[in-house]
């Protein structure tokens, strides 16, 4: 099994930088990343110093999948997110958007919390549960190099719970070979991201990419032990959230078989949303799929 270790470190989404490692499609490797502090936040009293590191979320890769061409997509199984030092740590910066209500007076104090036993101890009376996930995971684009501050339909930092162990995350492949990056663990995070850090960490992904030929899609998909899920991130937020709605509604109608419209009816009922940084507007819609039997012969409908 191939180990990758964080460095050299990267900041974008990008297919101009030499592959770290080549792949087969179906292989699995371990992917070793850099917390999205840069490493500056290890004990109390540290703090995150953007004049000699301005960057945020540094990235691991990229991963070249042989045979990946545009048009076709890779879905990556993530198997297992292991913190590396078994502690995780944030800290409290700009309150950004919440200022006309909390002030700007936020003490940036850093905050290191213990993993163990399968706890984030965030004090001596709260304990978390160690939920792991990453932050960042995406594809590079054809035009331009994306820092790995914003998402879209490349994938990036999401910032979705959802992209976690057990899941599979589907991203469109621009590129040839896919150029596939990832980073930003967090050992949990709230859905929002309210303060835009999560309980970061460097950690140890364990996970197989398979590729699929001629699967062209236009932004990501999730797909967990029991739900369905498409992503897409912008503002302002609803749009997001009619996007991801509309491309579910899409993605049931052409692998499930499901009309649109009797989609569009169900899913008001039943659907959920999952929601990323609230800063950059990221967003899932998903379904569970118990949902997605067969079409079904709707009963007590009146013909339009």
């Amino acid at each position: 099994m191939k180990h990758l270790t964080a460095k050299p470190l990267s900041y974008e989404f990008t297919r101009l930088r030499e592959p770290r490692v080549r792949i087969q499609s179906g292989e699995t490797l371990i992917v070793e990343t850099e917390d999205a502090l840069s490493g500056q936040i290890r004990k109390a009293g540290d703090r995150r110093d953007r004049t000699t590191m301005p960057f945020s979320n540094p990235q691991t890769g990229p991963i070249y999948v042989e045979g990946a061409e545009p048009g076709d997509s890779l879905a990556v199984t993530i198997h297992e997110i292991k913190p590396i030092l078994n502690q995780c740590a944030t800290y409290t910066g700009n309150p950004k958007q919440l200022c006309e209500w909390l002030g700007t007076d936020c003490p940036q104090n850093a905050h290191v919390m213990p993993i163990r036993d399968g706890l984030i101890y965030f004090s001596d009376e709260i304990t978390i549960p160690y939920t792991p996930m990453l932050g960042c995971l995406g594809t590079a684009p054809d035009i331009g190099s994306p820092t790995a501050l914003p998402a879209g339909p490349y994938g990036g930092n999401m910032d979705i719970i959802e992209v976690c162990p057990g899941n599979t995350i589907s991203l469109p492949v621009f590129v040839t070979g896919g150029f596939l990056y990832l980073g930003d663990a967090h050992a949990a995070m709230g859905h929002g991201e309210l303060s835009a850090t999560g309980l970061e960490m460097p950690a140890e992904t364990r996970l197989t990419v398979n590729l699929i030929k001629g699967k062209k899609l236009l932004s990501p998909r999730i797909e967990s032990p029991t739900e369905i899920m498409t992503v897409v991130s912008g503002c302002p937020m609803e749009r997001s959230a009619a996007e991801a709605f509309a491309r579910l509604i899409l993605w049931m109608e052409e692998d499930y078989g499901w009309n649109r419209w009797q989609s569009y009816d169900l899913l008001t009922h039943v659907a959920r949303m999952s929601i990323g940084y609230y800063g950059i507007g990221t967003i899932a819609a998903k379904v569970e799929k118990r949902y997605l039997v067969p079409v079904p012969k709707l009963v007590g409908t009146t013909p339009a």
